[in-house]
């Protein structure tokens, strides 16, 4: 059966011939031939010069999908190549066979809606484990119509390009919905343990491949904190919504007199005093459980004082509308933030959201700054790891700030 064609609208191509992958529902003028929802179709502009081959959904406001420049169909061979190219990437910056990273960023790799996370670790769970031998287990998310209906032929190209003890899906983020999906968390391949544990920065950390949060563990903030860390020695340090303190931890490895990890979710400040244990730092590390905005602003009414505040908090604004809120809620944490700071301390601050960008992330910051009666110096400006590529044309790619600023 011969590809059914999107034709776009008059000068709707310019985003997409730059880089950007997808076709919104607005931008389509017409669309020729038998289109299924999920289907392969050719992507046209006005003038019929071809864009790439995308995958369709007629439910989604993303209508097409570019996966490739060419006109090919998204077959076996497709995803061998892709991941392929994916996995040689990454091999120029991480040892995949000691190293957790992810090994497929959707979009950015070419892959639209699928993310493929690799974790290296030690099955807890196992019994007669020889100590310290590593396993390779990979979650996946299958975010978009187009590779949801793929799944079988993308299992078997990883089993190819990138053998694994077992593979658990996590295909359970809110995006699924508006691709007309359900949630689906489940072991798709192989064997997975309840918990593995993995090193990250020198440190051991408890990781839940199948009900942790997103696909078991942030990767995307290694080298974060890693940075972070280098600033720490001999300081006091507050990391706020530690999830399962890898920021804390990272902190108190290097030399921190003391961390206080907040996160107001049990299972996390449970996982932080687990893992600060696990790694020696017991006596250096007290996980709270509490509303970071509360405990900020009771720590200052207290008088408390930090040489070290982390703030990495989740994605504020999760859509265009939310901005305005999500600028006061990031303005508010960090003027409490830096109210707590010792002269000469260090905030490390950080954004998710790619709807709050780098512009208007820095603006939000010197306000903080401005209203708290201080100044600040801008350290690091930094973004998501190697293993999460930011490409040129997709700016959605680019989602992750991180800025290292000294207070005085």
């Amino acid at each position: 059966m011969e590809t059914a064609k999107i034709i776009l609208k008059p000068r709707e191509e310019g985003r997409i011939r730059a880089g950007h992958p997808w076709v919104y529902d607005n931008e389509i003028a017409k669309v020729e031939g038998e289109c299924e929802s999920g289907a392969e179709v050719e992507v046209l502009d006005a003038h019929r010069r071809s864009l790439g081959s995308a995958f369709y959904n007629p439910a989604s406001k993303i209508r097409a999908r570019i996966y490739s420049r060419t006109i090919r169909p998204a077959d076996k061979a497709f995803f061998i190549e892709t991941l392929s190219k994916a996995l040689a990437y990454r091999r120029r910056f991480f040892d995949p066979k000691r190293q957790s990273m992810r090994l497929a960023f959707g979009e950015a790799d070419g892959l639209p809606g699928l993310i493929i996370d690799s974790f290296v670790g030690i099955d807890t769970t196992a019994e007669g484990q020889a100590p310290g031998r590593l396993g390779t287990w990979l979650t996946a998310q299958f975010l978009c119509l187009g590779v949801d209906k793929r799944k079988p032929l993308i299992l078997e190209a990883l089993a190819e390009v990138f053998p694994a003890t077992g593979i658990a899906e996590r295909s359970d983020a809110p995006v699924r919905k508006l691709e007309g999906l359900s949630s689906v968390v489940g072991v798709v391949a192989g064997k997975v343990p309840g918990r593995i544990l993995i090193e990250e920065n020198g440190l051991s950390f408890s990781v839940d491949l199948l009900e942790g949060q997103k696909t078991g563990w942030f990767l995307d903030q290694r080298s974060n904190r890693a940075a972070a860390a280098r600033y720490a020695q001999g300081r006091k340090v507050l990391d706020a919504f530690c999830n399962a303190g890898g920021f804390g931890l990272a902190c108190a490895r290097a030399g921190a007199t003391s961390v206080l990890a907040v996160d107001s979710s049990a299972d996390a400040v449970a996982a932080v005093s687990a893992n600060a244990a696990r790694n020696g730092l017991g006596s250096l590390v007290e996980a709270r459980e509490a509303n970071a905005f509360d405990l900020l602003h009771e720590l200052q009414h207290k008088g408390e004082k930090f040489g070290l505040v982390v703030l990495d908090p989740p994605a504020f604004a999760k859509n265009r509308a939310a901005v305005e809120g999500a600028k006061r809620g990031y303005k508010e944490l960090n003027l409490r933030a830096l109210k707590l700071l010792d002269e000469g301390g260090i905030l490390v601050t950080c954004s998710c959201s790619h709807w709050f960008g780098p512009e208007l992330f820095a603006r939000m910051l010197e306000e903080a700054a401005a209203d708290s009666g201080r100044r600040i110096r801008i350290l690091e400006e930094r973004t998501q790891d190697l293993d999460h590529p930011i490409v040129s044309g997709y700016g959605e790619s680019r989602y992750l700030k991180c800025t290292i600023a000294e207070a005085f």
